[in-house]
């Protein structure tokens, strides 16, 4: 027996508290991977060598390796925060030094609109253009947009209902001028409104009027802000009439076009023609039953500002508008290595690619080996604090016994000083 053996002992023993303890203290830091000290004994080299008979000089610190096990995850109220559910880090940049990889989803907005963490590294991924088409290639800092949405001026128009045919004709014939007033719900069956756009995003009131010509056959009026679309205010005229099979299905004609004057809304101001309307009525059927309009839809929308931005389990960070429109702004980017133990820590939750771990493997969440994103949540430490804590009382009590043997072999040194 030396002091070499109780001596190295103790120091690979420090190192291990030192690993607990450093567990322990981050327990509660989102995206941390616990880590173990991991031992290796040591030997005296001799060219002779005694075989079985060579007895060890201590024990050595081999490695403190991280243990890239999923952590737990835990919802948040905050939508900027991003957990990884699976493998992949995020990627954050400074766009000066090597890029930083880290778990901790904790990210916020900064003043100029890029999505950064606390350390006021920036998350890069994809760009989409204009159009909310996402630009796959070199990752750059996701820029959350400012600015609104624009207008979307209505060009197609979907109906679908049922007309009931139990009702009774309404329509006098072409003879009787008016042939229909709008005021007088007796001079037609059924309507419905739908509101479309203008160039400008202005909203223009469109109300169809469905009024029985014959059997199978139904007189369909518009009217824009009021403004009959077919005919004279005076006398107005049915932009189609629609036949039905004697089954009541499959109308015909079963699309019309729709040329939309210009107007005056209700608060006086002029709206802006809308030409080349594609209204549709496929789908529509004439049974006896009750009317009901099953789909009514049509393709413009106002102008809308930025509302609140979601992010998608695919990384997909979709900008919502107050019109009610979305598109996407960007898609998160996520890295992982061959060698996960080959990274190297830095600090702040994050980690450096070094020439051990490997070139980083890009891809999109969900994609191959890439977790999926859930917004709203993080990712809980690793650390095990029962664990730790028996891991602690283990170490201490390996400390004890090796400054033991120090102990014992100062009393054989001792013993042998004091030989007469």
């Amino acid at each position: 027996m030396s002091f070499q053996q109780g001596l190295s002992g103790l120091n690979a023993m420090s190192k291990n508290l030192e690993v607990i303890g450093n567990n322990i203290a981050n327990a509660n830091t989102f995206g941390f991977k616990a880590s173990r000290a991991e031992f290796a004994d040591m030997y005296a080299n001799a060219l002779s060598g005694n075989g079985g008979q060579s007895v060890g000089i201590g024990v050595t610190v081999a490695a403190v390796s991280q243990q890239f096990l999923q952590g737990n995850i835990t919802s948040t109220d905050n939508p900027m925060d991003m957990a990884i559910n699976g493998g992949g880090f995020f990627q954050l940049t400074d766009g000066f030094n090597p890029m930083t990889y880290s778990r901790n989803g904790q990210f916020k907005v900064d003043k100029d609109g890029f999505i950064t963490n606390n350390g006021g590294l920036k998350l890069v991924g994809y760009t989409a253009d204009l159009e909310g088409v996402i630009q796959p290639g070199l990752a750059v800092p996701l820029q959350l947009p400012t600015a609104g949405i624009a207008p979307a001026r209505t060009d197609e128009i979907d109906m679908e209902f049922n007309l009931d045919s139990r009702l009774g004709v309404t329509d006098p014939g072409p003879a009787v001028i008016p042939r229909v007033d709008f005021s007088d719900a007796t001079t037609y069956n059924k309507a419905t409104s739908l509101t479309v756009y203008d160039t400008k995003g202005q909203p223009v009131a469109l109300t169809y009027y469905f009024q029985k010509a014959a059997t199978d056959q139904w007189n369909v009026y518009i009217t824009a802000n009021g403004t009959t679309l077919g005919g004279s205010a005076a006398d107005p005229q049915p932009l189609t009439t629609l036949a039905f099979e004697p089954g009541g299905a499959n109308p015909t004609p079963v699309n019309i076009t729709l040329d939309i004057p210009s107007s005056t809304n209700a608060a006086g101001a002029e709206t802006l023609a809308i030409p080349a309307v594609d209204l549709s009525f496929r789908g529509s059927t004439q049974f006896g039953a009750e009317f009901g309009v099953t789909n009514l839809a049509q393709n413009g929308y106002a102008p809308g500002k930025l509302a609140s931005i979601v992010v998608e389990s695919s990384g997909v960070v979709m900008a919502r508008y107050s019109n009610g429109q979305s598109k996407p702004a960007g898609q998160v980017e996520l890295a992982t290595f061959r060698n996960l133990q080959g990274l190297q820590p830095i600090g702040g939750n994050g980690w450096q690619r070094t020439f051990t771990s490997g070139d980083p493997i890009v891809g999109t969440p969900g994609v191959g080996n890439m977790g999926v994103l859930q917004a709203g949540a993080l990712e809980d430490s690793r650390t095990d604090l029962t664990g730790e804590l028996v891991n602690m009382i283990t170490a201490q009590r390996n400390y004890q016994a090796n400054a033991q043997t120090i102990k014992t072999m100062d009393q054989v040194m001792q013993t042998l000083v004091n030989l007469r």
